[in-house]
């Protein structure tokens, strides 16, 4: 009776990203200069927070994982250097959950929380 009603009881493969670990500074820089030739999308993560949690659970699901962007992950609790380093260098504000595009060395869309699953990432691929 509890499949017939609620599916099957089989757990769901968990889908795995392509995520690079933002976990250094220097690695701003070279994120700038990729996205010279190939569209550079970083994800900041607060690990503490449910609404980043149910957003990052979200954008997992929808993600296309033929797109041709490379995908930067940052827990921002862990590095919050990191964090700030990205407002000043891409000049943006601070949010959290937030995605951030980046070609051609500036960013050219950046949204948080909720808006951040209605972004079409392959308008930027």
């Amino acid at each position: 009776m509890f499949k017939k009603l609620f599916g099957s009881s089989e757990p769901k493969e968990e889908k795995i990203l392509p995520w690079q670990a933002l976990t250094d500074i220097s690695q701003l820089d070279t994120i700038a200069e990729k996205s010279k030739s190939k569209t550079q999308v970083i994800f900041k993560h607060s690990t503490r927070c449910g609404i980043s949690s149910m957003v990052m659970k979200q954008f997992v699901s929808d993600y296309n994982l033929d797109i041709n962007i490379d995908l930067h992950y940052l827990d921002l609790l862990s590095y919050r250097n990191v964090s700030d380093e990205i407002g000043y260098k891409f000049q943006v504000m601070h949010q959290s959950p937030q995605l951030i595009i980046i070609k051609n060395g500036v960013v050219v869309s950046h949204t948080s929380h909720g808006a951040i699953n209605e972004v079409d990432l392959e308008r930027y691929a």
